[in-house]
């Protein structure tokens, strides 16, 4: 037998806590990213230091938290109790070591087994940690997880509280950017969910006073509400809940403990079912459920003693019972909804019969579309046999599907050359491609008929599995590949029209993203640089000596599968598609894709002088 196979005691090796950190990072933050998507590694890094700050609050401990974002270098400070000055150094760097393992301390805590800021220092090639409390003052300095400086205790007249500065990795997060958008969503949802609590990011406060109720007012426009948000809280519940006049599907907002939950679980799961129940028992009607819930807006807040997420980024709630003893996460979320919706609903007649309206139109609207879903479903599921539209991935198949859910990605691109470079170059573990058969409709001001009726944009739905809601959206990332020329340009407006007609919180929840592909490839015999920008290719001209060759790229189609891979790989580069919160969707749709009003014809004309001013400068 050879020697090489052998497998003895010398194969065998344990890492220590930041080498594991280090080498299995997503298995402590998820997906790592560049900062381009909401759930990318870096954002999660400084939630796992603001939910440290959280729950001091919660504990009564400091009504500020100050957070500064310079560049990469990141500083959260918070006037809490301060870390005990004799662990300093253990909370941040042992494994298993943390103040939340005492329920008597965090009874309905954010963290889970006190690995947060253990991977925040792992995952940063600087990481300090400083705390204050009782007139001393304590730091510790580490690079990668690697102790380098630890002061010794010092008097102080500084306010009590922990600061902690880090700087993200770059070996480990590829040309990271923290988005000021990004950031500011995560702190809203912080102050929503804690009321009295002040958030100061780079100098702009973020404050609440009404919750959830404030966090619907502040994604959707008055004007697009059918009724009063109903605004309903109990001692470890909050809710609120409206119905939108233009939206189709469902919208969730869920929170456990102060967590986003963006997949829902058993809290969310409850909450829709609770809706449902009690709205029949109101109207004394047998109303189908998607048709109660069509069009909902909602948002559902749940404390629970010590949770169970099904993740280390606790995006989903596992726990079915509410401790304490409380009864399950089911009966006492159906309990509260059922008495206090229901009492509303009462007080509230123009509320309920406003509501009652609405479900019987969508009642209305489900019965025509009958047949038309049906021949659509099956029409549908044919492609899907066939492999017409959609080469899908397999983060959908076994075990896989949770360990990369976050990765998995919908590439919408248009064209044979296009698709095919995509599809061979793609990674078929996470990454899906759509080939769209020429222009999309322009589905401006049309029903829910036309997804239906028009064949791509059934066969899009049907990829995503929206139809119902975006709970079982199949993928992360959904990706709009298509050329950087004018008919490309078109192409984009007209799916992100779909998108906001139709499925709007796909973009509200920062799913839908326009890949970035060169522009220029510039090479000469030793290197090849790849060129997004004519800044870029200047620069590279610079680099490189010699009389580097200049390839300009018309098209997707022009760029090969074995270069591809760059482009759609480590090096991904993705613009995210926000909406513009000065103005509602009705008012974006309308300004984009309405008749040629004298004020588009007015910010046309701007917007090309700038770009033609542009290219003289070039």
């Amino acid at each position: 037998m050879s020697t090489d196979n052998q497998y003895t005691e010398d194969n065998i090796r344990s890492l220590d806590w930041k080498e594991h950190i280090r080498m299995r990072p997503g298995m402590y933050i998820g997906k790592l990213g560049d900062g381009s998507s909401a759930d990318d590694g870096i954002y999660i890094l400084l939630k796992e230091v603001l939910d440290n700050c959280i729950d001091e609050f919660v504990m009564g401990a400091g009504k500020t938290i100050e957070i500064s974002i310079q560049g990469e270098r990141v500083i959260v400070r918070d006037y809490g109790r301060g870390i005990p000055l004799g662990k300093v150094v253990d909370v941040v760097s042992k494994m298993n070591t943390g103040g939340k393992y005492d329920s008597r301390a965090f009874k309905k805590s954010v963290g889970l087994n006190g690995v947060g800021t253990k991977a925040v220092n792992a995952l940063s090639t600087f990481f300090k940690v400083e705390s204050t409390r009782d007139g001393k003052s304590k730091s510790a300095e580490f690079e990668t997880g690697e102790l380098k400086n630890e002061e010794l205790l010092e008097e102080t007249t500084r306010r009590r509280g922990t600061k902690v500065t880090f700087i993200p990795d770059e070996s480990i997060f590829k040309k990271y950017k923290y988005r000021n958008e990004y950031v500011e969503r995560m702190l809203k949802n912080y102050v929503y969910l804690n009321r009295g609590l002040t958030i100061v990011f780079n100098g702009e406060k973020f404050f609440s006073e009404n919750g959830l109720k404030d966090l619907l007012e502040d994604n959707n426009s008055a004007e697009d509400m059918l009724y009063p948000i109903i605004h309903l809280q109990g001692d470890d519940i909050e809710v609120a809940i409206t119905h939108s006049k233009t939206q189709y599907s469902e919208e969730y907002h869920s929170f456990v403990n102060g967590q986003h939950t963006t997949q829902g679980g058993t809290h969310q799961a409850a909450f829709r079912e609770a809706i449902v129940k009690t709205i029949r028992d109101f109207y004394g009607k047998t109303y189908e459920a998607s048709d109660i819930r069509k069009s909902i807006i909602s948002a559902i807040a749940l404390k629970v003693m010590e949770p169970v997420f099904e993740s280390q980024t606790k995006t989903k709630l596992g726990s079915t019972d509410m401790g304490g003893g409380l009864p399950t996460v089911r009966s006492y979320v159906n309990d509260f909804i059922g008495k206090y919706l229901d009492n509303y609903l009462h007080k509230n007649p123009d509320t309920a019969e406003k509501l009652q309206r609405k479900i019987m139109q969508a009642e209305k609207e489900r019965k025509e579309l009958s047949g038309i879903r049906k021949l659509a479903k099956e029409r549908a599921k044919k492609a899907s046999l066939h492999n017409k539209k959609l080469r899908d991935c397999r983060v959908h198949m076994g075990d896989m599907k949770n360990d990369r859910r976050l990765e998995s990605t919908l590439f919408i691109t248009e064209g044979d050359s296009a698709s095919g470079s995509i599809t061979k170059s793609r990674d078929v573990n996470t990454q899906a491609v759509f080939s769209l058969r020429g222009k999309p409709l322009n589905s401006y001001g049309m029903s829910k008929k036309i997804v239906y009726e028009n064949e791509e944009f059934n066969l899009l739905q049907a990829a995503l599995n929206i139809e119902e809601s975006m709970e079982d959206l199949r993928y992360n990332n959904i990706v709009i590949a298509t050329d950087a020329d004018v008919d490309g340009m078109h192409i984009r407006l007209l799916l992100i029209t779909f998108f906001l007609q139709f499925f709007p919180e796909l973009i509200k929840e920062n799913h839908l993203y326009i890949l970035q592909t060169p522009l220029f490839r510039v090479r000469n015999k030793k290197e090849t640089i790849y060129c997004y920008s004519d800044e870029e290719r200047r620069n590279a001209l610079d680099k490189l000596s010699g009389k580097p060759e200049i390839t300009r790229f018309k098209g997707l189609g022009e760029i090969s599968p074995d270069e591809f891979q760059h482009f759609i790989g480590d090096d991904i580069r993705l613009e995210p598609v926000m909406l513009d919160k000065a103005m509602s969707i009705e008012q974006l749709l309308n300004f984009y894709m309405g008749k040629n009003t004298p004020d588009r014809q007015k910010f046309i004309i701007n917007n090309l002088k700038v770009e033609i001013d542009l290219i003289e400068d070039n």
